[in-house]
């Protein structure tokens, strides 16, 4: 429980400072669809900080393999998805971008146990 609300909370906190990077510091150089790809990263990261935290809160109510699945597979999905969308925002070099897919699979999976393992619950 307490491993998914740090990671929540440090990954809200990166994906905030990645969004005022976008904002502030990357319009200026980055073409308008790498700013885009960039922002896109953030926002995905923002989202995926969230489902952390709500791993966390479940794992606090319910600790099970599901619910530690779904958490890892949301913190790869971050690192895999983001992660590379952020390095062809700041670089724009598209070598990372069969990364990408695997990182919203990721996200995919973690949704999909989190909601198993949610209606288990009942």
């Amino acid at each position: 429980m307490k491993l998914w609300i740090l990671l929540g909370a440090l990954n809200g906190f990166m994906a905030v400072g990645f969004g005022a990077f976008a904002a502030h510091g990357l319009k200026a150089r980055a073409t308008p669809t790498d700013l885009a790809a960039f922002n896109t990263g953030a926002d995905y990261h923002m989202y995926h900080a969230l489902a952390l935290l709500a791993v966390g809160w479940l794992a606090a109510q319910a600790p099970s393999p599901l619910v530690t699945m779904a958490g890892w597979a949301f913190a790869l999905g971050i690192l895999l998805f983001s992660g590379s969308l952020y390095y062809l925002g700041l670089t724009g070099s598209r070598s990372l971008v069969l990364v990408t897919p695997m990182g919203g699979t990721a996200f995919l999976i973690g949704w999909l146990c989190l909601a198993i393992a949610a209606y288990r619950l009942a």
